[in-house]
């Protein structure tokens, strides 16, 4: 295997002479302009790219915009042209608006992945240079310090104490020591044995580094992640109810079209009159605006949800959400800040606790070790530019200092009164780090590491008076309680020297100690993220913790949050998971809310067998390792500040401030909008009904036609546009976060809407044909007119009575949704412009009403209103007598 196909076997001259680069001057600019041509940005390939034709072409393929396309051929050919032109403008008026939502979206989440580290410093021409990470190109020399990110997968050449964190990659928590040495092929099982690489997208935590990048782009192992990606969109419950409805309302218009000629010609009527009857009919009973108004009402979902910290990457998940019955996430900085911090000191059998006074000098000898003994940096400046107290390293070494500092030992002060002379840097076999100091008798040496490994060389414990006797079962069953409780524990030991002692001998350097206590950390949780689970729960979702951390901390975070109710909650690991088939597993997941130590392919095993069972499945996550499975979910919930563009591009939704309680308004966002979608369906459908009704009965009651096509095409382009639209600003109906979720497999029409929109419809056409008849049979010749006005106004009192499925209107107030009361308002306004405007009255054949004639039409519009007022009595009635899945509000 040559240099430049695997750098990780191979010394550091022969991978830069494979790479034609000088590693003390890099690549000239010129030469760098070049191999960019070749090997391309430096960058990752989104799984889609779309181009605006690939966009706009998409907001066509919509089947309820087929059948508008096809009403529209066959109105043009029966020379009904007005009706064909308002067609084709609905149907482009919802492509613009879906292409502009679409566009944006994509734009956002380029703007997104400019949070990534934009720029990196390298070596060209000799000189130290800035340049953003797009350009850079295999053979270039990278310069690392402590914080940043990796921008290149790179073949290091030379380091000082330089650690990563690859948790982004591997999803190992435990910081990775790196070397220059080239490896051999036996001892090279997985990414994280390749000590001598840094892969892109992972973190530098401690010291520095030069390193010749070795890939770029989707070549790095972080490209090849993404490039194992399932590519395939599934459809959300929103698009899959909403084609199930565009083909039953397409059958039941045929069905009705077909009834309506038949029966006209069997009674004599001209073909080509019927024909046209029929076809008006047929673009009354489509919702025209349905597309366009869904459109819009995840839109602005999503706009409001950009205001809470989350964006939206498929408009369709908005609704997702509010179907949501399962949350999967990720534990490290997820669920917890993925900030180490120091829960207690135990020294002497002694517990201090970081904000109490010191019980006395052992507790804090032992804080002095855990300052000293530590690689934590003090930053110059904090993020406004001012003199920082912010320490910068490996987590748990930050947290360190930070215990130190609360138990009033400052390192930076120690740092100067006893410098550090030597060190023996932590290793994966001694699990031990020691490091050696000056001080008024000569050197000390403090060393902390695991407890087993630590206790094993000591040979007492400390005390000012001398060391005292050490039982290490004792305090080894002491810290193993710990860790089960979820904590990290290390233990932190001294031994004074004369002289500095020589560390090629460590074992024998690291001997006789005398143990000065334990310390426990803990990656503590969000406490945002415990409201949050709580409101889950509250809303019948269930919160499940998948990490590869250790079963007990994820068992004691998971207790911590909330999310299991017992601290002897079951725990699933990855070894477990691994003998269980797929049905075996399908059966345990309805009762583990916790998992640990899994790899990314067993968390899409977990996630396919809760869909297996009904579950709507959410996953959250951060790191590359989640990427699979965010895809994979139902829908994917990545972090926009600290996670990984691979999880982002694999996800429906970003939370741009990483905040798990973000979703909890994400999902109430969810819920909201497909009230609001189920109202508008409501009642659009209620109102074509109607206007069915009145079309299909007139005949068979030996009526006229009560309605010309104009007069059909105004009352759809007036009642479906208008307030349909502003139905999308109906505020959250009370109660929405406490019932439970959808049932996946829910009709949109299901809980009463059918009846609904059948029982009011024939009200509507009833009210309608019995105004027509009384009309006639007392000899006012404005009949029609009447009926086109009843029909216009009782659509607006039916809009204002379906704000909620229970609540009066009165209660939710008319001033609640000041859009849609002006809307109604405007409405009205332009019926009243088609009745009595003279230059409107040819174009509408429409005739002024009197005063008595409005006064009918106005009394018979209101009739609906009661109506729907006395069956949402019934149903709030219902509730209170016990259905629980329809809670009172």
């Amino acid at each position: 295997m040559s240099p430049a196909n695997s750098p990780h076997l191979h010394p550091t001259d022969a991978v830069a002479q494979a790479h034609g680069v000088d590693p003390d001057a890099g690549l000239h600019a010129d030469e760098a302009l070049r191999r960019s041509a070749t090997h391309g940005a430096n960058e990752l390939v989104a799984t889609q790219g779309r181009t605006w034709v690939h966009l706009l072409a998409e907001q066509f393929q919509d089947f309820m915009v087929l059948v508008l396309l096809g009403a529209a051929v066959i109105s043009g050919l029966v020379g009904e042209l007005t009706d064909t032109l308002v067609i084709l403008v609905i149907v482009v008026l919802n492509a613009v608006i879906g292409f502009v939502q679409a566009w944006r979206a994509d734009q956002a989440m380029a703007a997104l992945r400019q949070l990534a580290a934009a720029h990196a410093t390298v070596l060209r021409n000799g000189t130290v240079q800035v340049v953003p990470t797009s350009v850079l190109v295999p053979g270039d020399i990278v310069l690392l310090e402590a914080g940043n990110q990796i921008p290149a997968d790179l073949r290091l050449i030379e380091i000082a104490q330089l650690q990563v964190d690859e948790s982004a990659l591997t999803g190992e928590s435990v910081t990775v020591a790196k070397q220059t040495g080239a490896l051999a092929a036996p001892d090279v099982g997985a990414l994280g044995d390749q000590t001598n690489m840094a892969f892109k997208g992972t973190t530098a935590t401690h010291g520095r580094a030069r390193g010749l990048v070795v890939a770029t782009g989707m070549h790095t192992q972080l490209g090849k992640v993404a490039s194992l990606l399932d590519t395939t969109d599934r459809s959300t419950p929103l698009q899959l109810r909403l084609a199930a409805f565009g083909k039953r309302l397409a059958i039941a218009v045929l069905g009705i079209c077909v009834v309506i000629f038949g029966v006209g010609v069997l009674r004599g009527e001209p073909p080509l009159l019927m024909a046209l009857t029929a076809i008006s009919l047929a673009v009354a009973a489509i919702p025209e605006a349905l597309p366009a108004v869904v459109t819009v009402l995840l839109a602005l979902g999503a706009r409001r949800m950009v205001a809470v910290n989350a964006l939206v990457r498929r408009l369709p998940s908005v609704e997702t959400l509010g179907s949501v019955t399962t949350i999967c996430s990720d534990k490290t900085g997820t669920l917890t800040q993925n900030r180490m911090h120091a829960e207690l000191l135990i020294a002497h059998g002694v517990r201090w606790v970081p904000g109490d006074p010191l019980p006395g000098p052992t507790h804090a000898e032992a804080l002095r070790a855990a300052a000293l003994c530590n690689d934590a940096t003090l930053q110059a400046k904090d993020d406004g530019g001012q003199p920082g107290t912010h320490w910068q390293g490996d987590p748990t070494e930050t947290a360190l200092v930070l215990a130190a500092h609360a138990g009033g030992l400052d390192k930076a002060q120690l740092d100067t009164t006893q410098p550090r002379v030597q060190e023996q840097p932590f290793d994966s076999d001694r699990k031990r780090m020691t490091t050696f100091h000056r001080d008024a008798h000569g050197f000390v040496a403090y060393t902390k590491g695991a407890p087993e490994s630590v206790l094993s060389r000591c040979t007492g414990t400390w005390s000012p008076e001398g060391t005292t006797t050490l039982d290490p079962t004792a305090v080894l069953a002491i810290a193993n309680t710990l860790a089960a409780q979820g904590l990290r524990v290390l233990a932190l030991a001294r031994r004074s020297h004369t002289r500095l002692p020589d560390t090629n001998h460590i074992d024998a350097v690291e001997n006789q100690l005398e143990l000065l206590g334990l310390i426990a950390l803990i990656d503590p949780p969000r406490a945002e993220a415990q409201a949050a689970v709580r409101d889950c729960i509250s809303a019948g979702i269930t919160p499940v913790m998948i990490t590869g951390d250790h079963p007990a901390t994820a068992r004691a975070i998971a207790h911590r949050l909330g999310i299991v109710a017992s601290a002897e909650a079951p725990v699933l690991t990855g070894a477990d998971l691994a003998t269980l088939d797929d049905a075996s597993l399908r059966a345990r997941v309805e009762h583990v809310q916790v998992y640990a130590r899994v790899d990314p392919a067993q968390k899409i095993r977990i996630v396919e067998a809760l869909q297996a069972q009904g579950h709507f499945v959410a996953m959250t996550g951060d790191g590359v390792n989640d990427a699979p499975a965010l895809k994979r979910a139902d829908i994917g919930i990545a972090m926009g500040k600290g996670g990984t563009d691979v999880a982002r591009e694999a996800s429906s939704l970003v939370l741009l401030d990483d905040n798990f309680a973000t979703i909890v308004a994400a999902v109430r966002e969810g819920r909201r909008i497909y009230d609001n979608i189920r109202k508008f369906v409501r009642y659009a459908m209620t109102g074509n009904s109607g206007e069915v009704w009145t079309i299909f009965l007139a005949p068979l009651l030996l009526l006229p036609i009560p309605l010309l096509p104009i007069h059909i095409l105004w009352v759809n382009l007036v009642t479906d546009g208008l307030p349909g639209l502003a139905l999308a600003a109906e505020p959250a109906e009370r109660g929405i976060m406490q019932r439970p979720p959808r049932a996946p497999t829910e009709s949109l029409f299901a809980h009463g809407m059918w009846q609904h929109i059948l029982g009011v419809g024939l009200l509507i056409g009833g009210l309608c044909l019995g105004v027509q008849a009384w009309a006639i049979h007392t000899g006012h010749a404005h009949w029609q007119t009447m009926v086109f006005t009843v029909l216009t106004l009782a659509q607006m009192a039916h809009v204002l009575a379906i704000r909620s499925e229970s609540e009066s209107i009165w209660r939710l107030g008319l001033l609640s949704n000041r859009p849609l009361l002006g809307a109604v308002a405007l409405t009205f306004g332009l019926q009243m412009a088609t009745i009595y405007v003279p230059w409107l009255n040819p174009i509408f054949k429409t005739a002024p009403l009197s005063l008595g004639e409005l006064g009918i039409c106005i009394a018979a519009a209101l009739v609906v209103l009661v109506v729907v007022e006395v069956e949402k009595a019934w149903r709030r009635n219902h509730q209170i007598q016990g259905r629980p899945d329809e809670p009172a509000a």
